[in-house]
């Protein structure tokens, strides 16, 4: 039996960030499908009206770099659908490009938002979920996170932090009603990944990393990978020689991320100039 209280979906107040496309959309559609009451946090307020008019949510302007903005994302998310159940820490921006290339802003957004912006999320969601004995938080985190690659070192060292977060503070509330969960997904199919070439990692749907977080609502496991096998894939490069490993990466070409391929990745790479401008 779980340690945990069960949480049922129907009603469910549920808080997603960077939930107006993407992996947080598909999210929101999911939970919401199942019943959830479902507030949408992102940067692009008119595009989370749209999603929260589509799936009957609430839409809220998030910068999760700031913790007086996330709390009152909380707080109003609290008020329109009652106490928060669920936290989906989702979002997330991947630069890409050779570690001496990529400049101090970028580098610095890249931790602020992948890395602080969940630590803002727990900070500001666990006190509540703690004194009600009960939630569940979900940080998607990123295989990279586990199965670094070259072109994308500050979003692996950032993803690597996640993982290491998540792990631990879930063993420090694991008797407390509250759990802990990591998504580990594989290069997936959104303005993140756009013009890269991410083999040998798989290319998944956005809609496969919203079934795992909800399926981490009943399991309540603590890390799921995206497709699954590639977690076994993770953990088998770990333990081989690393010469061995270093033979298979060279055969697989592991450096793709290093280069970018297409307009939409420059389009990708211009919002994220702009966001680290505004910091």
């Amino acid at each position: 039996m779980s340690r945990y209280p069960a949480v049922s979906l129907s009603g469910a107040s549920v808080a997603i960030t960077g939930a107006a496309q993407g992996i947080g959309r598909a999210t929101a559609e999911a939970l919401a499908a199942r019943g959830a009451q479902v507030a949408i946090g992102d940067l692009d307020l008119a595009l989370a009206e749209r999603t929260a008019a589509a799936i009957g949510g609430t839409a809220h302007r998030l910068d999760v770099r700031d913790r007086d903005a996330f709390a009152a994302f909380i707080a109003a998310a609290e008020a329109a659908h009652g106490p928060l159940e669920v936290l989906v820490n989702n979002a997330g921006v991947m630069p890409n490009g050779g570690f001496l290339e990529i400049d101090d802003a970028t580098n610095q957004l890249i931790m602020d938002v992948n890395v602080g912006g969940v630590v803002n999320g727990m900070q500001v969601a666990l006190p509540g979920m703690l004194s009600r004995g009960r939630g569940h938080i979900v940080n998607v985190a990123s295989l990279v996170g586990k199965f670094p690659v070259p072109g994308l070192a500050m979003y692996t060292a950032s993803k690597f932090a996640v993982v290491g977060l998540t792990a631990a503070t879930r063993r420090e509330y694991a008797d407390s009603g509250v759990s802990l969960t990591a998504i580990l997904p594989s290069a997936v199919d959104t303005a993140l990944a756009s013009g890269l070439d991410m083999k040998p990692l798989p290319k998944v749907q956005p809609s496969e990393i919203a079934d795992a977080v909800v399926a981490s609502i009943g399991s309540r496991k603590a890390e799921i990978a995206v497709p699954r096998y590639v977690g076994a894939l993770s953990t088998f490069m770990a333990v081989i020689p690393s010469a061995a490993e270093e033979q298979l990466r060279r055969i697989t070409k592991d450096d793709r991320a290093l280069r970018t391929h297409g307009g939409e990745r420059a389009a990708y790479a211009q919002r994220i100039e702009d966001q680290s401008r505004s910091m």
